[in-house]
């Protein structure tokens, strides 16, 4: 825990705490007002733990000061219990202290009153019920507040109420925690303070699994030291790396940090490995002065360290949606693992207090900072880590307004496109949209917008497809729509592809034997081969039965044959002399294929492409093909093994039996651990990644697991 708020966690008195707000704030005579109010308006209230109620706002005031120096939100925190818990009323405050404090105030009233109208009181309640209840108090919440500042103080007000949360019974507990993991927890990573987020994750995290939180707290305890002295080894390599190469010791910044306990629960749980094989445990965090730097210092790690390119990451030209902006990357060092993260001293300020670094609201003014980015959220599930995924995913940094033709206001995330405005407008505009004016200048959909922009789409007349453009538009809903639409789209493919193969097998003798003999599931025909035999079995037996011996005679000499040219293989009971690929659309190895029948060729093109769609739709013949597997793949992954003879020795037979061919190995291994990790590059001849993958899962764990072409996309 932050060693600000460990003491925060242990001051009881209203001298101590008054004496704390001094520390992180000079209180004018409007705070010393505010204080000598409070201690009054609260007189004769105390918390359960039994101190004077007055403690509480002036300890959350300290944890506010601590992110904002900002005297009205240091002010609101002070008061914020004041018009729930005592005789004053919003209007005293308003004519006391003004209407800009009294407006957050008031936010905090609601909030109050939201969650104890909302949240289901019931102690026995399912855990499903009480996610569902803290899923609605969010909802609720989000849309009354219309002010951030708001949010933040009561993020700071939840974070004390955790830090003291040992005074109530094990069943309130652990509800106020669950409640915290799912409302609060995703607010704190939308605003991208990261101190809040992961104090309040820890907090929660000890409340709802004690056994988990207590079993990592003390391999860390075990581990600390141990890690600490290797670790400062390596800091200090790296400090005389980057001296040697020009830079001043005291300009910059280097040191380690440890994963928070919850973290390393979730990575633990989702890649289904022990603490041990926790890569990112700890790391070193080296500080620049300028964003360049980051980049620089970034070389001369690579060049002097190999480094593991499938755990680099760059979020400093791509940051995060919170603003978070960081160069993560791991590398190899005396046979050991360790992770480095780079970012200038303005990102560590970024990261560590988010929004609170750069108030956009300095003038007091309220509505200045819009929550359209909540309110517009869509939650599918209940379950706590995957809606706090889900929320990761899908929150935005920041927004832009654009308008309609008719001045229609749409708040949409930067970055956006007038694809996503399509769908901002309505989901069958987005699916029809086949071009866009933005400020009566035509121009493509992708086109990202600016502020301010007025965009008119232009509608086709029919539902347009586009597969491809999933990872350029950057709403939610727009991401969801052509989801949706593509996934339709091909199983429409694969049915009418399906009876379209079926009838060029009996085209000799039929025009649609289909509509003669039903055939179930057309869309498996594309897609298996042994189920494309099989029906054309069944529908041979059906003509049999019903037409007799002669008949027999001729279906029975039309069988399914192969025929291989390079890397496509067709299937077919007539002779296919050649493959060619169409120029509209030209698949590369491993796109999903159709082929059309033209005499004894082969026409190959990309499943989603329009043109093969609108031959599929007019029933032209066609014909079963897929890629062979003859051409190799080639992919990296991190495994780890006990650091025993023998072991690494058994893994490659293990690989070599399965048709694996090594290409690279590199070894490395966590400090005082019995963990050895491999970093091992492969070739093989499947393409599917999944079913590698579990080949290899049958006998080592995986660490890190990735094909080549996509090293640099993770």
């Amino acid at each position: 825990m932050d060693p600000f708020i460990k003491e925060i966690q242990h001051i009881n008195n209203v001298d101590d705490a008054i004496n704390k707000l001094k520390s992180q704030t000079d209180i004018s005579p409007k705070l010393y007002e505010i204080i000598n109010f409070i201690i009054e308006a609260h007189e004769g209230q105390y918390r359960k733990s039994g101190e004077p109620y007055c403690v509480h706002p002036i300890l959350v005031a300290c944890i506010t000061a601590h992110f904002s120096k900002d005297e009205a939100i240091i002010a609101t925190a002070l008061l914020h219990d004041v018009v729930e818990d005592t005789n004053f009323s919003l209007e005293y405050v308003r004519e006391k202290w003004g209407s800009d404090i009294a407006h957050m105030v008031d936010g905090l009233t609601k909030i109050v009153e939201i969650r104890e109208h909302e949240f289901i009181a019931s102690d026995e309640q399912s855990n499903t019920k009480t996610i569902s209840s803290a899923l609605t108090f969010r909802k609720m919440l989000i849309a009354s507040i219309d002010d951030v500042r708001v949010l933040v103080v009561k993020l700071c007000d939840r974070l004390h109420n955790m830090l003291t949360l040992g005074v109530l019974p094990a069943n309130k507990q652990k509800r106020i925690a669950e409640e915290t993991l799912v409302v609060y927890v995703p607010i704190a990573n939308r605003l991208g303070i990261s101190k809040l987020k992961n104090t309040l994750e820890d907090l929660a995290f000890y409340y709802i699994y004690p056994n988990e939180y207590n079993k990592i707290d003390k391999y860390l305890k075990e581990q600390e030291h141990a890690m600490q002295l290797t670790f400062n080894t390596f800091i200090s390599t790296t400090k005389n790396l980057l001296e040697k190469n020009g830079y001043d010791l005291n300009k910059i910044k280097i040191y380690s940090r440890i994963k928070h306990h919850y973290s390393i629960y979730l990575k633990m749980q989702r890649k289904g490995i022990t603490i041990d094989e926790v890569l990112d445990l700890f790391a070193i965090r080296i500080l620049v002065e300028d964003d360049i730097d980051c980049y620089k210092v970034l070389g001369f790690m690579h060049l002097e360290f190999k480094p593991l390119i499938s755990r680099f990451k760059d979020y400093v030209a791509t940051p995060k949606e919170n603003g978070y902006q960081t160069i993560h990357t791991t590398v190899f060092y005396n046979s050991k693992i360790y992770e480095i993260q780079i970012r200038s001293f303005e990102m560590n300020t970024v990261a560590e207090f988010g929004i609170a670094a750069h108030w956009k609201y300095k003038t007091g003014a309220k509505n200045t900072t819009n929550l359209n980015w909540l309110k517009s959220l869509e939650f599918s599930n209940e379950n706590i880590e995957e809606f706090y995924q889900e929320t990761k995913d899908n929150l935005y940094t920041e927004e832009m307004i654009v308008y309609s033709p008719k001045g229609e206001v749409f708040t949409l995330p930067v970055g956006s496109t007038a694809y996503d405005f399509a769908f901002a407008v309505h989901t069958n505009i987005g699916k029809k949209a086949m071009g866009c004016f933005i400020n009566k200048i035509r121009k493509p959909l992708l086109t990202e917008l600016k502020s301010t922009d007025i965009v008119s789409i232009e509608l086709s007349d029919e539902i347009i497809v586009r597969c491809s453009w999933m990872a350029m538009v950057k709403t939610s809903r727009a991401k969801k729509q052509i989801k949706l639409l593509c996934t339709h789209r091909q199983k429409e493919i694969d049915e009418i592809s399906g009876k379209n193969i079926i009838n060029t097998v009996f085209s000799r003798y039929y025009e649609d034997v289909t509509k003669i003999y039903s055939v179930d599931s057309l869309f498996k025909i594309p897609q298996i081969l042994d189920f494309f035999k099989h029906t054309k079995q069944v529908i041979e037996k059906s003509i049999i039965n019903d037409n007799g011996l002669m008949t027999r005679f001729k279906i029975l000499t039309s069988k399914i044959k192969e025929f291989k040219f390079d890397n496509v293989l067709i299937y077919s009971n007539f002779s296919i002399s050649s493959v060619s690929f169409d120029h509209c659309c030209h698949p590369k190895f491993g796109d999903d294929i159709v082929a059309f029948k033209d005499g004894n060729e082969a026409v190959i093109h990309h499943k989603m492409c329009d043109q093969a769609y609108d031959k599929i739709k007019s029933n032209q013949q066609m014909l079963f093909c897929k890629w062979t597997k003859s051409s190799v793949y080639q992919y990296k992954m991190v495994i780890s093994i006990p650091n025993t003879k023998g072991e690494l020795a058994k893994v490659l037979t293990y690989l070599a039996e399965h048709e694996f061919y090594i290409l690279g190995i590199e070894f490395g291994r966590q400090a005082h651990s019995y963990i050895q990790y491999c970093d091992i590059e492969f070739e093989i001849n499947k393409s599917n990644i999944d079913e590698v993958k579990k080949i290899i899962e049958k006998k080592v764990k995986i660490i890190e697991f990735f094909s080549k072409k996509d090293a640099y996309n993770k």
